[in-house]
């Protein structure tokens, strides 16, 4: 449970500005962490992606997890995957990519983008925990068909951390989306990634563009500074 302490507001050093948060009415999103996109074996990889660029962002997710439930915030995770019949797809979206390489084919971790399927699962070290939310998306937001807003009010969250990959496609939607529903959001840049850096370079340089039009991007460093703070203020 929170304690009373848990009220106070912690603030984060972030671009363009400082961002301050509540504790109890914030979660963390985990975006998307999952063995087709982060593993050698995987999807990914079978692509010709460099998946060492996605895997620097584990540590810095690891590290905000365990503040995140240290401090009693609420945690979300994030799968991109379909149903096995594809009956939450559409065409547009099947024919997209190679030949034998897209949704519902078979991959080197069972079907590509399958519900189920080894590679859909989310990697060992960022395991939900009982009571977290999994979240299982069939676009690249995290709101689109899925009850997660309804989740957030339900809880009576008003700020979002966010991770995750990649930063340029799921995490740039899902923040996008967020914003136009109100949420306060604070990206953490060091624990995003993209199989391209420029794009994650600069898919961060627009969130915060404009006095922030989207949202706030810090670091895993600066942000658990801050969520330090929150758990010795309840103590």
């Amino acid at each position: 449970m929170h304690g009373v302490g848990s009220v106070k507001a912690v603030v984060i050093d972030a671009e363009p500005t400082s961002f301050e948060l509540k504790v109890m009415h914030t979660a963390l999103i985990i975006i998307d962490m999952q063995r087709d996109f982060l593993e050698s074996g995987g999807f990914g990889a079978s692509l010709g992606n460099d998946v060492t660029l996605l895997r620097s962002t584990i540590a810095p997710c690891v590290a905000l997890l365990s503040a995140a439930r240290a401090a009693g915030m609420t945690v979300i995770h994030t799968r991109e995957g379909h149903r096995s019949d594809l009956s939450d797809t559409t065409a547009q979206r099947l024919s997209r990519g190679e030949p034998g390489r897209g949704i519902g084919d078979p991959g080197p971790m069972g079907r590509i983008l399958i519900r189920g399927e080894p590679g859909h699962g989310i990697i060992p070290e960022l395991a939900p925990m009982a009571g977290e939310p999994v979240l299982d998306k069939p676009g690249k937001g995290a709101f689109y068909a899925t009850d997660l807003d309804l989740i957030l009010r339900s809880r009576q969250i008003r700020t979002l951390l966010v991770c995750g990959v990649t930063t340029e496609v799921c995490v740039h939607s899902t923040v996008r989306e967020a914003n136009d529903r109100g949420y306060g959001c604070l990206v953490v840049g060091d624990a995003c990634g993209s199989y391209f850096p420029e794009f994650h370079e600069v898919a961060l340089r627009m969130l915060s563009a404009q006095g922030g039009i989207f949202g706030s991007v810090s670091d895993s460093a600066r942000v658990l500074v801050g969520l330090k703070r929150s758990e010795v203020s309840r103590s």
